[in-house]
């Protein structure tokens, strides 16, 4: 690491001197970073300041115990930080800001290794201004003393012009000007932005999430296996016939909508607030149990409730995404929309893309291999989703199914040849 404290500008001009001369080959300090998430009435601020570094400017011991550090001078760290970090509105009016939690994290970016963070919540309150779109960042935590110090400005969320925080937007960097020897404000003039951009995203994100969210689209797939079916004598007997499919798959479809719709909309306004890691394990055991009924049917002609009840434990899952975003009463409802709107066309292609498949197939006692297989293979992978999401603990089989939905087209493909191929062959037999 090389940093040079400095408090008068001629060690400052010195340092910057050395700082050139030796720059090849010293090991380069990791940046500070300020992530912002702006919504209409707030700015959601995340500061994260590496603490070797941080140790040059505060005047207490950073190298501490973490906990030690956090309950000896949390409120050292918070005066700190609110002396070296201001935000100015259009107006030249300094806006409120609120300190919201610190904490300690492990951090790494690329060439500068690992190393502990800082890590430090806050809530930015506009005054006397409608707009949270321009506005000046103030900022020279560690900066007015280790001269080679910067911070890294992105913006992680803005839902007015469609970034609902998948990917930080890096919009400039804070540090010592080379020139005047001194930090200068840095100035955000966000483009105007709407509320049909935000309803846009988040039709995308929806898509996205189920697209990549392997275990919701294989719960749907493995009910999907049997809607082709009759059952008598507790087992599966053959096709009832594509209207009998259409009519099952429609209600199947409508039954899992209706469930995560109810829970969404309840989790994403705050009326309820459950634990993800029970909610993600049940997620992985209602494929498990559709897996078996795929095998035998236990809950013949229930599916629709069997869908509706585990419609509900995934819709908690997507809730947790919509809180996140923070958004005010209005842009939530339009988010929910949205959102609901995308993960029913993914599901509607999903469907359109496999069920005529799986129709042709159930008339052939092929069908029962292939739908025995794939109930297997899906009881299989929720065991493994169950057992990480209780334990924490990868497995192989877990790993595996992180790429699946790169599979997943390759699966569709193999099941439409094979089914094409089949039966081409049994018409020439």
């Amino acid at each position: 690491m090389l940093g040079f404290i400095v408090n008068s500008t001629k060690p400052a001009f010195l340092g910057l001197v050395l700082f050139f001369l030796t720059a090849a080959g010293a090991h380069p300090m990791p940046n500070s970073i300020l992530t912002l998430d702006v919504n209409t009435e707030k700015i959601y601020c995340t500061l994260e300041l590496p603490l070797k570094e941080l140790q040059l400017a505060v005047p207490f011991d950073v190298t501490q115990n973490p906990r030690i550090l956090i309950k000896n001078h949390q409120q050292d760290l918070a005066y700190y930080i609110l002396s070296h970090f201001r935000i100015l509105g259009k107006n030249g009016q300094k806006w409120n800001m609120i300190i919201n939690q610190i904490s300690i994290a492990k951090s790494e970016q690329e060439a500068k290794g690992k190393y502990d963070d800082l890590v430090i919540a806050l809530i930015i309150e506009p005054i006397n201004t409608n707009t949270t779109r321009q506005f000046t960042i103030c900022y020279d935590a560690i900066i007015h003393q280790v001269i080679t110090h910067r911070a890294i400005v992105t913006i992680r969320q803005d839902w007015e012009n469609g970034n609902v925080g998948e990917n930080n937007i890096e919009i400039g960097t804070i540090g010592i000007d080379s020139n005047t020897l001194k930090v200068n404000p840095f100035k955000v003039n966000l483009a105007k932005g709407s509320n049909w951009k935000g309803f846009k995203s988040m039709v995308i994100l929806g898509i996205k999430h189920i697209y990549e969210g392997t275990d919701h689209l294989l719960f749907l797939l493995v009910l999907l296996l049997t809607a082709p079916l009759l059952a008598a004598n507790n087992r599966w007997i053959g096709s009832g016939g594509t209207k009998y499919a259409l009519i099952r798959v429609l209600k199947i479809a409508t039954a899992f909508t209706i469930g995560h719709s109810v829970t969404l909309i309840i989790g994403a306004f705050g009326l309820i607030n459950p634990n993800i890691k029970p909610v993600e394990v049940l997620i992985a055991l209602s494929i498990f149990f559709t897996a078996i009924h795929a095998i035998k049917p236990f809950f013949h002609n229930k599916e629709i409730y069997i869908a509706a009840g585990f419609g509900l434990i995934h819709g908690l899952a997507f809730a947790g995404i919509l809180t996140g975003l923070n958004l005010n009463t209005h842009k939530l409802i339009i988010s929910l929309l949205g959102f609901n709107i995308g993960i029913e066309l993914m599901q509607l292609l999903v469907i359109v893309l496999v069920m005529p498949w799986l129709l042709l197939l159930s008339t052939h006692k092929v069908y029962q291999w292939i739908r025995i297989a794939g109930a297997v293979l899906a009881g299989i992978a929720s065991l493994a989703w169950a057992l990480e999401r209780q334990t924490g603990k990868s497995n192989v089989i877990a790993t595996l199914l992180q790429n699946s939905p790169i599979y997943s087209v390759w699966l569709v493909f193999g099941l439409a040849c094979f089914t094409l191929l089949y039966t081409l062959f049994k018409k020439t037999v």
